[in-house]
């Protein structure tokens, strides 16, 4: 039996645990990072987020070649060498964790591979290859993240159901593909497959797909999907599967009525469970919630003052970027540091076509919490740049409170909307109003300007709109 001892122990090598355990040796400790994978990264680099906009990118291209006709300019059809695709995706996948890899041996992280389990508050037991190994550590970091939820009615042990992981494999292009959810995962990997040719049906048991999100945000997004996507369906159950020869007998009830349909393949994307059973939680003094997520406090603490818990595991929105921003949390708190901010502005981004970003309060939620607000909106349809691309559906918007016209939201529906939102979420943390942001000078042409305009357009100035007249507050 091999014993080892340190400082920090990070359970999990995803973008919340190598975060933690690059910042912890950053700070000058001795950090052992445990990961079950071969490769770090976790779900994220791995199974999810890198490959997903690999994918998504590359099979946009067939989108706007096809849409390039509008102006003057035509490609032949597209020929898919999924072989190719693969590994060139693949390869971006290996690039990123060859560079982790590299990142933490010039820390002198200890890094093992193997599944950990705690044998108590201070002990974890690992099962490597090698065979077993016990690290005692003053304080541990579970971030092991989630992995995607798959009903027993829908697992029938036949591979052409999956989940957000087997999609990404991307083994064919199904003629007839089912997806089963209408949020961020079934939205974005039903256009991938979309684009690659597949007739692809979103089925979602509520009343709008991207639940959660405000209405004017989703509206382009549902337009374009209805012309890209065979069909989208709301108000749809599904109750069960079965394999029927080389296809997917899927049962849907609609109004009170049922009805067997026959799919290629389906995509099952019903959200996430965390990932933290079988990890011997109940030899230490962690608890969970009444949803099943770990509990912590602010400082990312659990119920057992020597184990931490970041990103998924702890519930709230399943990013991963919080999980980056909990890493430094739960590090400062271990070294002393504390500074935990008492309200942190998450963006929120889903990269369907147009994507959707957005952070602090949004519309749904100051509605939902009684919150008195004023809303600016600024159309793309007025937005030269986003002429220029051919990509008007889009919208941008300021929640303001009215008092002080201090920015405490902001929403952006548009080609490129992810990599906007950051300075929404400058705007929302520094405490910013729609006059600091009227005044800023944004480049033009640009789909930045966007928000100079909805800011002006509170005040109605914006040169490209029209909208109300309002004195800027001194």
């Amino acid at each position: 039996m091999e014993l080892l001892k340190t400082e920090i122990l990070v359970l999990g090598a995803g973008p919340g645990g190598y975060a933690a355990a690059f910042y912890a040796a950053d700070k000058g400790k001795k950090v052992v990072l445990v990961e079950q994978a071969k490769r770090l990264g976790g779900v994220c680099l791995n199974h999810g987020c890198i490959p997903s906009k690999a994918l998504i990118h590359a099979t946009q291209l067939i989108h706007e070649a096809r849409e390039s006709k509008t102006r003057g300019i035509s490609f032949g059809e597209p020929v898919v060498d999924l072989e190719k695709l693969r590994a060139w995706k693949d390869s971006i996948v290996e690039r990123l964790a060859q560079g982790l890899s590299g990142l933490g041996s010039k820390r002198a992280i200890e890094v093992l591979h193997g599944r950990g389990h705690f044998e108590d508050s201070a002990t974890l037991r690992i099962e490597t290859v090698e065979g077993q190994k016990f690290i005692n550590y003053e304080n541990a970091i579970i971030a092991v993240g989630s992995t995607a939820a798959l009903p027993s009615a829908f697992n029938l042990g036949n591979k052409r159901v999956m989940t957000s992981t087997e999609a990404l494999e991307l083994e064919e292009i199904p003629a007839k593909l089912l997806v089963v959810g209408g949020g961020y995962i079934g939205m974005e990997l039903g256009t991938v497959y979309a684009n690659l040719g597949s007739q692809v049906t979103v089925v979602e048991a509520l009343g709008s797909i991207l639940l959660g999100v405000d209405p004017d945000l989703t509206r382009h997004v549902s337009r374009r999907a209805e012309k890209l996507f065979k069909e989208v369906r709301l108000n749809v159950k599904v109750l069960k599967m079965a394999t029927s020869g080389k296809q997917i007998k899927v049962s849907v009830e609609t109004d009170g009525q049922q009805r067997e349909e026959l799919y290629d393949r389906v995509l099952v994307s019903v959200g996430r469970v965390p990932n933290y059973r079988h990890l011997g939680l109940e030899n230490t003094k962690v608890t969970t919630d009444e949803n099943g997520f770990i509990k912590c406090d602010p400082q990312q603490q659990t119920t057992d003052p020597a184990i931490y818990a970041i990103g998924d595991v702890n519930g709230g929105p399943l990013l991963a970027h919080r999980a980056s921003k909990e890493a430094r949390i739960a590090v400062e708190a271990i070294t002393g540091e504390s500074n935990a901010p008492e309200h942190i502005v998450t963006p929120a981004v889903v990269f369907t076509d147009p994507e959707v970003a957005w952070c602090g309060l949004t519309e749904t939620e100051a509605k939902e919490k009684g919150t008195k607000i004023e809303v600016a909106r600024f159309p793309w349809s007025a937005s030269g740049r986003a002429m220029t691309l051919d990509r008007t559906d889009g919208v941008t918007k300021l929640i303001l409170e009215p008092e002080t016209e201090r920015v405490l939201g902001v929403g952006i529906t548009g080609y490129g909307a992810g990599e906007l939102i950051s300075e929404g979420v400058l705007a929302v943390e520094m405490g910013a109003t729609a006059k600091d942001i009227a005044e800023c000078i944004h480049p033009h042409p640009t789909l930045s300007e966007t928000l100079m305009e909805c800011a002006e357009m509170f005040y109605g100035t914006a040169t490209h709109a029209m909208s109300r007249k309002k004195e800027p507050r001194l």
